[in-house]
């Protein structure tokens, strides 16, 4: 340590109006840190000056000020500039790990320190991945060649928050080596680059460890967007195991800790690549399946500040989770538990509901699942990837959720449970701790079964008076101009007549359904009919269904029939009795009904009946 300006051996220091001594230093110093004063007269410590925080060592440059001495003395005055010792940490990734939240963000803590991307350590405040400054040369040449510029008003990541949580669990100094660079692929982080050092992610990452002494605690890792495409996806885990290895040997560390983040959500126009993006969220669910010493942190729920990047406070809430991550493989920090994870589903019956629930379990939940307002965030979905809307009430229990449908357990068994379905969900389930179920899914519940979409487009009749003739009614002519027949599509799954059928109550009138199909071969169907009211069916012209009971409300799987109709065209007619104003229509399903692990989705869908309507 060199002083130069401020404070010379022997000198007297000038005091000031108030009697006391306000003195600038200035000097240089071999390594960066915080400079502190030791002030004593004699053999006792002025108060206030055993080791006070007085400024600062940035690039070699030493600046402190020395004030409120009191006149008198002689004093001798001690400096010194500490380094921390505690545990220092790799950021990488692309952009959520670089930061885009805005800001401000935390505020700085002298043991949480940052050695940002200009080679300098300091106190870690965002924006810590100061990329226009960045030393390294890779970082200009993925901006064209031009310094990045960084967008106004932002710069939070989750680094200045996992720094600072990991001080309050393990009481010692946090080091946070800012190493990520958003937009960038796994092909710009291979590890075959490092020998390009600088001028390559992975070989600046390398370069940046040996400038600190050549040891770490463990890696963040926040990527994959850019792996959301037909040809990175299937890449994905091979490629991260491949760099988890390369890092633990560059890096000297065999079982290097590493934690990383499952993307969260995006908003976008176009959605071809939302089956991609739930592929590399799976992928990453899995990693610590296939790689040791790796954990994986779900970020669905967190908010977004733009269509892809996290805001400020789902940063500092992403920081804290990567924080108890990091602990758990440290075993550091007291006995966090793991991020939660997905354990399993059944289909089961609960007392007094006619239709089945599902039960899901996870592991790892701190307390018990809890949600701030309505449970959202499960979805179904069929083998040909058609959201299913029959979840009507989702249910935390404890360390499980139960999700009430509207479907019975054959027809569960033909779909497929999704958490965070979409490519920007609402979900909103943690546990107490503030933790993230992950996303996870397609999760079969059963072999490759299509459930197909409900028929909207039918052809209906006027309204006749008195349905008791339901009785003894022969099935109505589709040929015949009395009946008022006309096409209508109906705006939703259930084929409502309510208004028409209100206007009549309390009269009991009825109503008729008529629906021509084609098949290409005899085909084994399962028809699904929901009723709310006394109904009669036939299937080119023979009865198949007669119920006088039929009553609100109306389930899609009230009548579930096996038909076998031949190769051709054939015509279904439905007559619905209005109940006394309580029936308002019908729901209509044509299924395949036998299934086989070996039939793809494209298989079955070939044996649907076209629907002429």
């Amino acid at each position: 340590m060199n002083i130069e300006r401020g404070l010379l051996d022997n000198m007297v220091l000038q005091r000031t109006k108030r009697d006391v001594c306000d003195v600038t230093l200035r000097g240089r110093s071999g390594g960066a840190g915080i400079l502190e004063a030791r002030v004593t007269r004699g053999k006792n410590v002025v108060r206030g000056f055993h080791w006070a925080r007085i400024g600062s060592v940035r690039g070699k440059t030493l600046q402190g000020r020395l004030r409120r001495i009191k006149v008198g003395g002689p004093y001798d005055v001690q400096l010194r500039v500490v380094t921390p010792v505690g545990d220092v940490w790799i950021l990488a990734g692309q952009s959520n790990m670089q930061g885009c939240g805005r800001l401000p963000g935390l505020k700085a803590r002298p043991a949480v320190r940052a050695f940002y991307m200009n080679d300098v350590w300091r106190p870690a405040e965002d924006p810590i991945h100061n990329l226009s400054q960045a030393a390294a040369p890779i970082h200009a040449e993925i901006s064209g060649g031009a310094a990045p510029v960084r967008r106004p008003l932002t710069g939070v990541g989750p680094g200045v928050s996992f720094g600072q949580a990991m001080e309050k669990h393990t009481g010692v100094p946090q080091g946070l080596i800012a190493c990520a660079h958003g937009g960038t692929s796994m092909d710009q982080w291979d590890p075959k680059k490092k020998h390009l050092g600088g001028r390559s992610l992975y070989g600046a990452t390398i370069d940046r460890f040996e400038k600190n002494g050549g040891r770490v605690a463990g890696v963040l890792w926040y990527q994959g967007c850019s792996e959301t495409s037909p040809e990175g996806a299937p890449l994905y885990t091979k490629r991260m195991k491949a760099l988890v290895a390369a890092f633990r040997r560059d890096l000297r560390d065999a079982r290097l800790p590493f934690v990383l983040v499952q993307i969260a959500a995006v908003v976008q126009a176009s959605q071809g690549n939302t089956v991609f993006w739930h592929s590399i969220q799976d992928q990453e669910r899995r990693l610590p399946d296939v790689i040791d010493r790796c954990l994986c942190v779900p970020a669905i729920d967190l908010e977004l500040d733009d269509l892809i990047h996290l805001d400020a406070d789902g940063q500092h809430r992403l920081g804290r989770r990567l924080a108890e991550a990091m602990c758990v493989l440290t075993k550091r920090g007291g006995k966090p538990l793991p991020p939660i994870e997905f354990k399993g589903c059944r289909i089961f019956r609960e007392r007094g509901y006619e239709t089945a629930a599902i039960e899901v379990k996870f592991a790892n939940v701190a307390g018990a699942l809890r949600a701030a307002g309505k449970p959202n965030g499960f979805s179904l979905t069929s083998w040909s990837d058609q959201p299913c809307d029959a979840v009507f009430k989702t249910l935390p229990r404890g360390k499980s959720v139960i999700l009430r449908t509207t479907l019975p357990e054959q027809d569960l068994k033909a779909l497929r449970l999704h958490y965070g379905y979409g490519p920007n969900p609402y979900v909103n389930i943690v546990d107490q701790n503030d933790r993230s179920l992950p996303v996870f899914g397609p999760i079969p519940f059963g072999p490759a079964r299509l459930i197909a979409p409900f028929v909207r487009t039918l052809r209906v009749s006027k309204i006749f008076p008195s349905a008791g003739k339901l009785e003894t009614l022969p099935c109505p002519d589709t040929k015949d101009r009395n009946f008022g027949w006309a096409h209508r599509t109906f705006p939703g799954d259930f084929c409502s007549r309510r208004t028409e059928l209100r206007a009549r109550a309390p009269e009991d009138v009825l109503i008729h359904y008529a629906c021509k199909f084609e098949c290409p071969e005899t085909t084994d169907l399962e028809l699904q009919l929901g009723y709310d009211g006394p109904v009669k069916a036939w299937l080119d012209g023979k009865k198949i269904l007669h119920d006088p009971t039929g009553t609100n409300p109306a389930l899609p799987t009230d009548a579930c029939l096996n038909i076998s109709p031949k190769a051709g065209e054939h015509e279904l007619v439905v007559s619905l009795g209005s109940n006394h104003g309580n029936a308002w229509g019908i729901f209509l399903q044509f299924n395949p009904r036998k299934t086989s692990k070996r039939k793809s989705a494209d298989d079955l869908i070939r044996t649907l009946p076209f629907i002429i309507g």
